[in-house]
């Protein structure tokens, strides 16, 4: 692994800084996009300002692009961040460059698979569909394109590695439940050089506990020259430039619980596939994805999405440094959907006290599951793994709750000064920051579609159906 240098890295970004649903759905309803059409083509750039990535230097086109994408990350996720974080404001920060939409073909509202492929393949599709267009065409994605010019590709997530958003890079399926299928598409198709993630169900057949059918996939990915690791240990210490990482059965830990488990961290993932995928003369695509900043916004759980953004930032730290010694690489963070409506503030707040969700060191799922039958122990339970002491009348809001998760993880947020508008997702745009060559490509308001063809734009390559 190569050495962290961060504080070098970091001075030189402020020098240059002007430079799914989880098992759930979005319901569909009327295209509405406030007269907005669905983009298709590439970026409309004319009258951008163009800003040169690197101070003082003319523009240099992208040999490796590093897609970090928060899932569920708005901007009032990073404002709780930033009074969350205990040493300054997010990394991210210093190279803000605009704004972005994310309404899918048939909804105001997208969700993830819609979102994944505007955001992969350029093109606006419906919710719940992977790499399909509206009449269920397959669409390039900037992955495939870059595999098409020689680079070296990779997906990392700490979800199942065929969820939404990682699947919408690598696989074509008319519904992102279908993970099994999207696991054979990846052995079969070998588009993708690394994948690091969860789900080993999905790539071991029924007969061994698996969901695939018949086929064990990861025998097959071994025939196909994948070296398969299946810890953190194993994965700090492989080799090779094909590499099949699954770390769970399933998805991943949450990060407050990450250390109870062999796996690998977000940033020790993303640090692993950028060795391997640097070994590639002609460059790499690398996308990481925060899959569950997401859940734990579908949960209302605000410890748990602001422990699980503190393991996002390590990773594009992660990245921050690779740049720092390869200026020809280009990174781009983007969250594909706002989830819950957070906000700094809500109906039932004590104050604005992110600080305390320190002291929270469980998910709200995890605390619940620690509950008596007949929930005597509620204050107990929260004041262990979170140092608060409940009142009466919150203790009997648990009791009584019809989904105690949720009561309580909102009555957590209240302590916080942290607020929910609904369990789901939303339609409010989400910041984008973008570091490096092609950089001034992803200025201003622009759509989720935009983005990929600002990507090929900055390597240089042919990009689209």
């Amino acid at each position: 692994m190569f050495k962290k240098t961060f504080l070098g890295v970091l001075g030189a970004a402020v020098i240059i800084s002007g430079f799914g649903l989880q098992n759930g759905w979005v319901e569909a309803g009327p295209p509405g996009h406030a007269g907005q059409p669905d983009r298709q083509g590439p970026p409309p750039h004319a009258g951008k300002p163009d800003q040169p990535p690197h101070a003082g230097g003319k523009q240099e086109q992208a040999e490796n692009v590093i897609y970090l994408i928060p899932d569920g990350f708005s901007a009032g996720y990073n404002v709780n961040y930033r009074h969350y974080k205990e040493d300054g404001a997010p990394v991210w920060d210093e190279f803000l460059t605009g704004m972005m939409t994310t309404h899918s073909h048939n909804n105001r509202v997208t969700d993830s698979a819609a979102a994944g492929t505007a955001m992969a393949a350029g093109v606006k599709t419906n919710n719940g569909v992977v790499g399909l267009d509206p009449d269920g065409e397959e669409v390039e994605t900037i992955l495939e394109a870059a595999k098409k010019a020689g680079k070296a590709t990779g997906l990392v997530a700490n979800a199942t590695i065929t969820h939404a958003t990682p699947a919408a890079f690598a696989s074509h399926t008319n519904s992102r439940n279908n993970q099994a299928e999207i696991a054979r598409q990846y052995i079969d198709d070998g588009n993708v050089d690394v994948l690091l993630g969860g789900g080993l169900s999905y790539f071991l057949p029924e007969s061994e506990g698996g969901r695939q059918p018949e086929r064990n996939l990861v025998q097959d990915a071994v025939n196909n020259g994948y070296q398969l690791v299946e810890t953190r240990d194993e994965l700090l210490s492989v080799e090779g430039d094909k590499v099949l990482g699954l770390f769970a059965d399933d998805a991943m830990l949450p990060e407050l619980h990450r250390e109870e488990s062999e796996e690998p961290s977000l940033a020790e993932m993303t640090e692993a596939a950028l060795d391997i995928l640097s070994e590639e003369e002609d460059g790499f695509f690398l996308m990481v994805e925060g899959s569950q900043i997401d859940w734990a916004g579908h949960a209302n759980d605000a410890a748990w999405a602001m422990s699980d953004t503190a393991a996002f930032e390590d990773a594009v730290i992660a990245t921050l440094e690779f740049a720092g010694e390869n200026e020809d690489t280009l990174i781009v963070i983007a969250g594909d959907h706002d989830t819950g409506g957070m906000t700094l503030g809500g109906y039932n707040s004590k104050g604005a006290n992110v600080e305390v969700l320190h002291n929270v060191t469980a998910t709200g799922t995890y605390m619940v599951k620690q509950l008596d039958s007949d929930r005597s122990n509620v204050k107990d339970v929260v004041e262990e793994y979170t140092s608060i002491v409940l009142t009466d009348g919150e203790v009997e809001r648990i009791q009584q709750a019809r989904n105690p998760e949720i009561t309580l993880n909102q009555i957590i947020s209240d302590y916080a000064g942290v607020g929910w508008s609904t369990t789901s997702h939303t339609g409010i745009e989400v910041p984008v920051f973008a570091y490096g060559p092609g950089s001034e490509l992803l200025h201003g308001m622009i759509d989720n579609t935009d983005v990929p063809h600002a990507i090929a734009e900055a390597y240089g390559i042919p990009f689209g159906n």
